[in-house]
């Protein structure tokens, strides 16, 4: 990945994606956001360029996709997901634009309790997706989804999914690092700052992980690797 880079974000008015944008904005790098109400992506900043729209309309998605260096993907509507794969079915137009336009990296952030394929949540996890979360099951179903699509359908693209354990907002209370142990529950400008740092890491290609906050006296660094 280019130092300096193009970043389309899909959800980037949201919790995570308004930090995401503010931190690769403060970084140098240029910033195309997708929205549906596009004051909502805040005021005009030199990088920044916000095209009106939404995932669940018609899209000129070569046209969107053409000139950026990765695509992000902070989308997440639980009202939505409740009786539709909304991101599963924009994802599958998404990728064949990426390939089309040449675009190979590409970031989806899911949620720590939606499992990857092929593997199970470990008790704890299961016990919270299936009591207190049990509102937010279609999101968890079309992530599940879209992750499967990934794994089966585009191992060509260079792709990673951030299972994140989100709270709310506030204060940073650390580095994120990726992780196949217990995750951490991040504020949102924590994972958006992990988001970025993981674009940039080869190690995280076709990952799926969950991430921590970094224990204190660990030495300092990116994102950790893997031990899967």
């Amino acid at each position: 990945m280019p130092s300096q880079r193009t970043i389309l974000v899909f959800g980037g008015t949201g919790q995570t994606g308004r930090h995401l944008t503010d931190l690769a904005l403060g970084a140098g790098h240029r910033v195309r956001v997708l929205a549906r109400t596009p004051a909502k992506a805040g005021p005009p900043r030199v990088g920044l360029e916000v095209r009106q729209g939404s995932v669940t309309e018609e899209l000129d998605l070569d046209g969107l996709v053409d000139g950026v260096d990765a695509v992000v993907s902070l989308l997440g509507d639980v009202q939505a997901q409740r009786t539709a794969m909304v991101n599963t079915a924009f994802v599958r137009r998404l990728v064949p634009a990426m390939r089309r336009t040449g675009v190979r990296r590409f970031l989806y952030q899911a949620g720590a309790l939606s499992a990857p394929p092929h593997a199970r949540l470990t008790p704890t996890l299961w016990a919270i997706r299936n009591t207190v979360a049990r509102s937010y099951d279609g999101q968890h179903r079309d992530n599940e989804a879209v992750m499967r699509y990934l794994a089966d359908e585009a191992m060509d693209l260079e792709w990673m999914v951030h299972r994140a354990g989100i709270g709310s907002d506030g204060p940073s209370k650390g580095m994120l690092e990726r992780t196949e142990g217990t995750p951490g529950i991040g504020t949102f400008g924590d994972c958006a700052a992990y988001d970025l740092r993981l674009l940039d890491d080869p190690t995280a290609v076709h990952t799926m992980s969950l991430s921590a906050y970094r224990k204190t006296g660990r030495r300092a660094g990116g994102v950790a690797r893997d031990r899967s």
